[in-house]
């Protein structure tokens, strides 16, 4: 229903359809993390989620602090909707309004938020939501499309938002196609088949959106998990792909992955490094290049020959310049780096583990991650089983239950049961004992 003017300010403003009123409350770090991922999607004026894209942006940088910024951005939102739609008003400017009000709001500004107000007002009034719908198509999809970049929890109620949506306007074909996307990619990634009415929907997208390498990919990665030969289609594709401007979202991203998990990790590597050398600014192909290359070195396929000492040196040195390109130390990643320079320098691989063990900023979850991983490189590479097995029980105390710790305390058993460390013998078996778990019995 249309706004009273009876309704105070705030509850003017709680009850818009808005980037603030969606419960977008992510951490400060994962913010940034956004903030790199729809930078990267790029600026192009063929993306149809552009103006999407500029609104979000807007809230992030509203949500760092960076309130000018925000307001510059919510601006280029609504010029880049009536720019695309070629109208200078429409449901599509519902969400845009709603989020300047809210910032005008905050900065102090209430008559300029009262204006806005009053043009979501119009707007509603001009264009209601359907029959059946309590939204108009248009703010469902910007919605659905806005949780749908915020990770897995969100998945299932923008799927959700993207079936009504679409069910009022079926011929919307970005919708289709977004709703594809959301609906494969999460079970392409775990190698899974996809079920029967996913797969026909990336196929129907596929075919109403043929500009859409990024469905093009996609395809192929779900034809390939049924067991189909795709390299030749795979390759024509790379070339199309070759020919876009530098994005996430031109194709690349699940191409090269497509590559790398069922055709030749050597081919995602050349795939990438020509995408770079067309684009050597593009730290997102940087990015692209350091993670094929990084696969290729620590998960190699038995079929491929062993990588030389220059092209481990050349990931080591592509993976520095995207640390630095995104301004991104995080644990994941240097742990990475130290896996990388241990293939060809023990001593510095050794250093950065212990930077990372001195690091104040880390939650139980990663402390714990990385003593695992400290104590695969102590006992792999260093071969210093007694310091392994001191890292190993480190993570096993923190009480967190992860893949780490259940690793750390295999390796424990496995110590008590081999005998190797006998001087550590009976803490390890006082530790398993406190965990519930009897010293020396055999892994279920």
């Amino acid at each position: 229903c249309p706004i009273s003017s009876a309704q105070s300010l705030e509850d003017k403003l709680e009850a818009l359809q808005s980037h603030f009123t969606w419960e977008l409350q992510p951490r400060r770090p994962n913010l940034t993390c956004e903030l790199n991922i729809l930078q990267d999607i790029g600026s192009d004026e063929g993306n149809v989620w552009l103006g999407h894209i500029y609104n979000l942006l807007g809230f992030i940088q509203y949500k760092l602090g960076s309130s000018k910024d925000a307001l510059n951005l919510f601006n280029r939102a609504a010029e880049t909707f009536q720019r695309q739609k070629n109208a200078d008003e429409g449901p599509w400017l519902m969400v845009n309004f709603g989020n300047l009000a809210w910032l005008h709001h905050h900065l102090g500004e209430d008559e300029k938020s009262e204006d806005y107000l009053s043009k979501v007002d119009g707007l509603m009034r001009k264009y209601p939501a359907p029959p059946g719908l309590e939204r108009h198509p248009e703010v469902l999809a910007e919605k659905a499309w806005t949780l749908m970049m915020f990770g897995k929890e969100k998945k299932q109620q923008a799927a959700e938002l993207f079936q009504r949506a679409i069910r009022m306007q079926p011929d919307t074909v970005e919708w289709q196609s977004s709703y594809a996307i959301l609906s494969a990619e999460f079970l392409i990634k775990c190698q899974s088949i996809l079920e029967p009415e996913v797969f026909e929907r990336l196929r129907s997208a596929k075919e109403r959106d043929p500009g859409n390498l990024y469905v093009a990919a996609l395809y192929l990665e779900a034809k390939a998990a049924n067991g189909e030969n795709v390299q030749d289609e795979a390759r024509e594709l790379a070339g199309r792909v070759l020919e876009r401007p530098p994005s996430s979202y031109n194709g690349i991203r699940p191409l090269l992955r497509l590559y790398r998990n069922k055709i030749s990790k050597d081919e995602a590597v050349e795939i990438a490094e020509k995408a770079l050398e067309k684009h050597p600014d593009s730290r997102y192909f940087k990015k692209s290049a350091a993670i094929c290359h990084m696969k290729r070195i620590l998960n190699p396929d038995r079929r491929e020959p062993k990588p030389s000492r220059s092209v481990i040196n050349r990931a080591i040195s592509l993976w520095e310049e995207m640390i630095a390109a995104y301004d991104d130390s995080t644990l994941r990643h240097q742990i990475t780096l130290a896996q990388l320079y241990a293939e060809v320098d023990k001593e510095k691989a050794n250093q950065i583990y212990k930077d990372q063990l001195l690091r104040e900023d880390l939650d139980p979850e990663e402390i714990q991650k990385l003593y695992n991983l400290y104590a695969k490189h102590l006992y792999f590479i260093r071969n210093e089983s007694r310091e392994s097995t001191i890292y190993h029980m480190r993570a096993a105390e923190i009480q967190v239950e992860s893949k780490y710790r259940q690793s750390s305390i295999t390796e424990l058993e496995k110590t008590v049961r081999k005998n190797r460390n006998p001087e550590l013998f009976e803490e390890i078996s006082k530790l398993l004992t406190s965990l519930t778990i009897q010293p020396g019995a055999q892994n279920q």
